[in-house]
């Protein structure tokens, strides 16, 4: 009850600060950029505010739990992507004068057909980052409150579209400052509270994965859907009626809805599929789930990084900056931001591997940060932890999702039908609703997984878009819309083909799971090689001299 009420101020509130937003959304300058008068503090705030997402959140703790300690990398991924952000496109992108980026590739090539071309990308990118945040929401609402998944998503589709539909911009400003905050002290007070009462073995533990091979306590372990794991040694269970069920070493399968529950001191079952708690895979300082360590890293690096500078709800946000002076000022701040709350969701991770190993059998991964609080500390203290976690999640559904659904509804009404504000209020309503279906069914779909694939095609799309069209005037009309299409297609065709099929082992799983390493340069080099044979437009020079001239 407390965590439903904790989640419920959260909601009231944002309302309340989105409503206060009508009143300076007027024109779709109002409604996009706030009209560019946003100050450089609560700039940086919002964005980092809409940037930390469910996959901050919530996906970062679940991967770290389930596939090791290089999935830290993740995390210096996102913030390195300010980096990248400062220095190639901030400032240029604000000079531009442009509100998106279908606009900037409007201005920079002088072709309406290529910014309708730009807002289907916008689009594909959106939804994909979307739905992940719809589904946290409606995992973190059913896991307190005892709900079922399709409420929290509804919910929260209902609040940000509300929100944003009324306030655009401005208030979406107010509301992801205010969520950052929460998120942050929300988040940060809980881990803390647990590294110090987790006591010194259970840190040392943390640290030190070999360790952690079996059940610190009795465990009940519910398999919400037929599983197949091995164990290295005999344990015996108990079954949901008391009866003890001795299983051998070696493989098992158990139907779906089956119940154990594992003695203290017994092994922890290995899934199939799924890397060991305690094995030298699990601790590598690489990210290794297909096997190929160091290519697996360098390509979710790219795909994260790069991505950060395609993602069209971060470029938007650099128009609201005064000059781009500012947007640079911002984009530093953001990067400190960001590399404050970044010190904490590994917290859950680690201690989430000693405490609550089970979560990683019946692939519930994402659910860590939520659920540790209560199975580390007892009582009412427990549960207070757990409604400011789960408050502070809820938090970041909602801050991500307003800027989403602006950059969507800028994709869908401004750049491909040149919509009023009535339409793009209408386009956040429709928006909503589209996410809203395709998060319904994606409860078992680790969010981490979607949002990488949606960085993979903003950095195979936007970012040499946005790279070359800044800093090469030889780029041309062709050339730009080649390199979109064969980004956008080959980097959703892998990463789709990954998930919904079944790919061979070895290196064709991996490249296409993780696709960013070749559709990347596929991309630029497209845009490159076709640029050269085709005519560079008269006004190129003048459009990249205003793009650097203060």
């Amino acid at each position: 009850m407390t965590s439903v009420v904790a989640i419920g101020l959260v909601l009231v509130t944002s309302l309340f600060i989105g409503i206060y937003g009508v009143r300076a959304a007027r024109s779709t300058s109002d409604f996009l950029v706030a009209s560019r008068r946003v100050s450089p503090n609560w700039n940086a705030l919002a964005i980092a505010g809409e940037y930390l997402s469910a996959a901050s959140v919530l996906g970062l703790a679940g991967l770290l739990l389930k596939n090791g300690l290089g999935t830290m990398w993740y995390a210096v991924g996102f913030t390195a992507g300010y980096v990248a952000v400062v220095a190639l496109v901030a400032g240029p992108m604000r000079r531009s004068g442009a509100y998106t980026v279908p606009d900037f590739a409007e201005y920079r090539l002088g072709a309406p057909r290529l910014r309708k071309l730009c807002g289907c990308v916008v689009l594909v990118i959106m939804l994909l980052y979307l739905v992940p945040q719809f589904k946290g929401a409606g995992v973190v609402l059913s896991l307190v409150s005892g709900t079922p998944y399709w409420v929290g998503v509804v919910l929260a589709g209902l609040v940000v579209s509300g929100s944003i539909a009324a306030g655009g911009m401005r208030a979406a400003t107010y509301v992801q400052a205010f969520h950052y905050v929460v998120k942050l002290i929300f988040i940060a007070v809980p881990a803390i509270y647990l590294v110090v009462h987790a006591g010194p073995e259970t840190r040392a533990e943390a640290l030190h994965p070999e360790w952690g091979t079996h059940f610190p306590q009795n465990t009940s372990v519910e398999f919400t859907v037929e599983t197949r794991f091995s164990l290295d040694e005999p344990v015996t269970v108990t079954d949901v009626s008391g009866t003890e069920v001795g299983l051998p070493a070696g493989e098992h399968t158990v139907s779906e809805g089956t119940e154990y529950v594992f003695p203290e001191g017994a092994p922890i079952p290995h899934p199939e599929g799924l890397p060991e708690l305690g094995s030298d895979r699990w601790s590598t300082p690489l990210l290794d789930v297909g096997g190929y360590p160091l290519f697996e890293t360098w390509s979710t690096m790219l795909a994260i990084t790069l991505g950060c500078m395609g993602l069209p709800h971060v470029i938007m946000r650099f128009h609201t900056s005064p000059t781009a002076h500012v947007a640079r000022r911002v984009a530093v701040g953001v990067i400190a931001l960001l590399g404050v709350f970044y010190l904490f969701p590994v917290v859950y991770g680690l201690l989430g591997r000693v405490l609550t190993p089970q979560l990683v059998l019946f692939q519930g991964t994402d659910t860590v940060a939520v659920v540790l609080p209560s199975h580390a500390v007892s009582g009412s203290i427990g549960t207070l932890l757990t409604a400011l976690v789960a408050a502070g999640a809820f938090g970041a559904f909602l801050s991500t999702s307003s800027g989403l659904l602006l950059a969507l509804a800028g994709g869908l009404s401004h750049d491909l039908f040149q919509g009023s504000v009535p339409r793009l209020r209408l386009a956040v309503v429709v928006g909503t609703c589209v996410s809203v279906m395709l998060a319904l069914p994606a409860q078992m779909t680790d969010i981490n997984m979607l949002v990488v694939w949606a960085f993979t095609v903003a950095a195979s799309t936007f970012c040499p878009l946005l790279v070359l069209g800044i800093w090469w005037r030889r780029l041309t009309l062709p050339g730009a819309a080649s390199g979109l299409i064969v980004g956008a297609v080959t980097a959703t065709g892998a990463v789709g083909w990954s998930i919904l099929f079944p790919a061979p082992e070895g290196w064709v799983t991996v490249l296409l799971g993780q696709p960013a390493a070749w559709t990347i340069p596929l991309a630029f080099f497209t845009m490159m090689i076709v640029s050269r044979f085709t005519r560079t437009p008269e006004w190129a020079e003048h459009a990249v001299l205003r793009l650097h001239s203060p």
